[in-house]
């Protein structure tokens, strides 16, 4: 599933692309992804000009003068800006086509994606509205995130997969970010210390960062703008790398099952 580094990847690839274009033709090859799609957009959208695409959590948000489209990649979408008579393919659901001759097209396998309008402010709409603060932001800090763990009795990595206390840290990250902040991510998040909680706060800026520089991490899906797979998979050190030796002692990877995600860990790195 496409998480945080992946998402901002692809909105830096087609932000430059899109940005002040103007649309000719919204196509909707299926009336639902995760939701039905609103077939209304199809005489909306034509006229109007992308002002800007931005990024809230794993939303993007392509802004227009009258309102804001809400994009979800869902478990395998992606985008990407083709000639608009590229022909289309399976699961090729949603082209928006512009007056310059290009094409944003949203690709589906799954179609867990989603394609919302809104007339009001989008950090407003209920999808977004609950969400924490961004990880790379000031706001994400070591003290808050101590504070928000005491008398938690939930593990650490689901406690910091929680959308509502930090957006963006999924499975693949938070896996990542506790093995180089050398937390075990059975631990009980109320009881994990301020000073590992400054070395993890750090280590989950990097780490996104780093993921980010590199394209995000093509596990099975996820391609960039232009097509090419995200290269942050030949970094990884724990993450699907089960009973692989640890690039840091040699041990062996474990791996479990947190709330029906898989974990990967060192036991000798992480104690």
């Amino acid at each position: 599933m496409p998480e945080l580094p992946e998402v901002e990847t692809t909105r830096r690839g087609i932000a430059p692309l899109i940005t002040g274009l103007r649309t000719a033709e919204l196509i909707l090859r299926t009336p639902k992804l995760r939701w039905p799609l609103d077939q209304q957009l199809c005489h909306r959208l034509p006229g109007l000009e992308v002002q800007a695409v931005e990024r809230r959590a794993k939303y993007l948000l392509l802004r227009f003068a009258t309102g804001t489209l809400i994009l979800h990649l869902g478990m395998s979408g992606s985008l990407r800006v083709i000639p608009a008579e590229t022909t289309e393919n399976k699961h090729d659901h949603v082209d928006i086509i512009f007056t310059n001759g290009s094409c944003l097209r949203f690709t589906d396998p799954r179609k867990f994606g989603a394609l919302l309008w809104t007339h009001e402010d989008p950090l407003a709409h209920p999808l977004l509205i609950g969400l924490g603060p961004e990880p790379l932001s000031h706001e994400f800090t070591a003290d808050y995130l101590y504070q928000a763990s005491r008398r938690r009795k939930l593990a650490v990595k689901p406690f910091i997969m929680d959308q509502k206390l930090v957006v963006g840290v999924g499975n693949i990250y938070a896996s990542e970010a506790l093995f180089r902040a050398a937390i075990r991510p059975t631990w009980t998040a109320g009881k994990v210390s301020l000073q590992r909680y400054r070395k993890l706060v750090t280590t989950i800026k990097d780490i996104l960062t780093e993921a980010i520089a590199a394209g995000g991490t093509t596990i099975s899906d996820f391609r960039q703008a232009d097509g090419k797979p995200g290269y942050f998979k030949q970094q990884l050190q724990v993450y699907g790398r089960s009973g692989e030796p640890c690039r840091s002692c040699g041990g062996s990877i474990s791996c479990l099952r947190q709330g029906q995600r898989s974990t990967y860990f060192c036991h000798h790195c992480q104690r």
